[in-house]
């Protein structure tokens, strides 16, 4: 019996337990400098390690964090560049295989390549959808609200 669940929640990713291995979208010149990235980047480091693994668009180069994994998705050259549909399906096709592989059931994820990539939502969701359905695994997404100014 598989139990392959995605649901979305308000909030900050970073609040995700540490069950969760996390991922984002990222270009194969692993600047990180915009949007989540920068926030990944921070928080786990580890850029030298992420651009020797020298991973092409369509790729994913891994980090592991304590107890779990954190993927960045390679859609793109170029950070100033936009990623296809087609690369962010290879991307979360390589991840896929990856969490596979080493038995990752939980995975925390924002609305990747909707940010400042411009892809639409309801498409990638889709996409998740016809990638893990078939995976006992659970996403959660997790749509950023930011915090009203006082």
């Amino acid at each position: 019996m598989t139990t392959f669940s995605l649901k979305e929640i308000e909030g900050d990713l970073f609040s995700a337990s540490d069950a969760f291995s996390m991922c984002h979208c990222v270009a194969a010149d692993m600047r990180m400098g915009k949007g989540i990235a920068v926030k990944f980047r921070n928080k786990f480091g580890q850029l030298a390690q992420l651009q020797k693994q020298n991973v092409q668009p369509g790729g994913v180069a891994i980090l592991q964090h304590q107890q779990r994994y954190i993927y960045n998705l390679v859609t793109k050259q170029s950070s100033w560049g936009k990623p296809t549909y087609q690369l962010l399906h290879s991307s979360l096709s390589a991840m896929r295989q990856h969490m596979l592989a080493h038995r990752v059931t939980k995975l925390a994820l924002p609305r990747i390549g909707c940010g400042l990539d411009g892809l639409a939502w309801p498409k990638v969701k889709d996409m998740l959808v016809d990638i893990f359905e078939a995976d006992a695994v659970e996403l959660v997404v997790y749509n950023y609200v930011p915090v009203a100014q006082k």
